[in-house]
């Protein structure tokens, strides 16, 4: 793995959805659970049955939580450091490889577009992560924003698929 490291490893993904921001921004906080995939590439409960939601305002937690084997497990992915509704909204993220003081934030605008509004995710920070740490899956800078990026697409496309049953 190359040692010189950009000054950032940004991975950016836009989608426009067929709802006005007041509502992209509701759908994405309020319905968060109701949207975004399973799994065990999109939660940490995997199969388990859960819940994932973004607690609003500024300082509210972003957290899954799961029922496995009868016991209630919760996972704090990060914290809410923006609350603009319905324009802009920004937390911090970790992932269940990170160490307490290891975090990367994630940025959402909601810009009006036409009769949509385009929604656009910046997830940065990723340098920050040391070259051996779990979560690069040993990629290099560049080739892990294109994983998120990916991986975040797939999400983005969850919620346009979901934001357009909110159209009359």
């Amino acid at each position: 793995m190359n040692d010189e490291r950009p000054a950032d490893a940004t991975a950016t993904v836009s989608v426009k959805v067929a709802v006005t921001p007041d509502v992209a921004f509701a759908v994405f906080t309020e319905e968060t659970d109701l949207w975004w995939r399973r799994g065990p590439k999109f939660r940490h409960a995997a199969g388990a049955p859960g819940t994932l939601r973004i607690e609003p305002g500024l300082g509210g937690r972003v957290v899954e939580a799961w029922t496995q084997d009868g016991n209630e497990r919760e996972f704090e992915l990060g914290r809410v450091t923006v609350w603009e509704p319905p324009a802009r909204l920004a937390f911090s993220w970790r992932n269940g490889t990170f160490v307490a003081v290891e975090r990367t934030d994630v940025e959402i605008t909601f810009v009006a577009s036409g009769n949509g509004t385009l929604v656009t995710v910046r997830h940065r920070g990723w340098e920050s992560l040391r070259a051996d740490h779990p979560a690069r899956h040993g990629m290099a800078d560049a080739a892990l924003a294109r994983s998120c990026g990916m991986w975040w697409g797939d999400l983005m496309t969850a919620l346009r698929e979901f934001a357009a049953q909110k159209t009359p």
